[in-house]
């Protein structure tokens, strides 16, 4: 099992963060509401509760080519658990290395008003011999890919630096 933890410090309160990584839905958007970016999309199948809470949703999103899925790695995702400017969690299960991922962004308002944000995720790969050789790797392009969207999504809520 892979397991990944990065924190950002956004200049910015939580209700503000939250807002940019949980937009409201646009009245009249159509169902399912799609959301796309240059390397991949999400599909969002149900919306879940004012928090997020039962969202479902599917993403497509690049993988190293070498797993002969031209690139394409897709995934079935719930958010099981979400307090509005506090936490989001969720289930995943990807392919084409079948796996289970789970993971969570948990938002913590600082003294000064700004907020730290820790994104963290487990990843596990089903088959025994393909968690040897490809686990590792795959996680690790699917967690820097992460990186980097929520890097570029946290910068509309204000100035962001990685923590270590």
């Amino acid at each position: 099992m892979q397991s990944y933890t990065v924190r950002f410090h956004i200049d910015a309160p939580p209700e503000k963060v939250w807002q940019v990584l949980h937009p409201p839905v646009p009245p009249n958007s159509p169902r399912p509401r799609v959301l796309k970016w240059p390397t991949g999309s999400m599909e969002i199948l149900n919306e879940g509760n004012d928090a997020g809470e039962g969202l479902v949703r599917t993403c497509v999103f690049p993988v190293p080519r070498y797993l002969l899925s031209g690139g394409i790695g897709r995934s079935w995702e719930t958010v099981t658990e979400a307090r509005i400017n506090q936490l989001s969690r969720y289930v995943a299960i990807g392919k084409p290395l079948w796996s289970r991922a789970e993971g969570y962004h948990e938002l913590a308002e600082q003294p000064d008003g700004t907020t730290v944000l820790t994104f963290h995720e487990t990843y596990h790969a089903y088959n025994p011999v393909l968690r040897i050789l490809l686990e590792r790797p795959v996680h690790a392009k699917i967690s820097r890919d992460n990186l980097d969207t929520y890097e570029h999504a946290l910068r509309y809520a204000g100035q962001v630096r990685r923590l270590t």
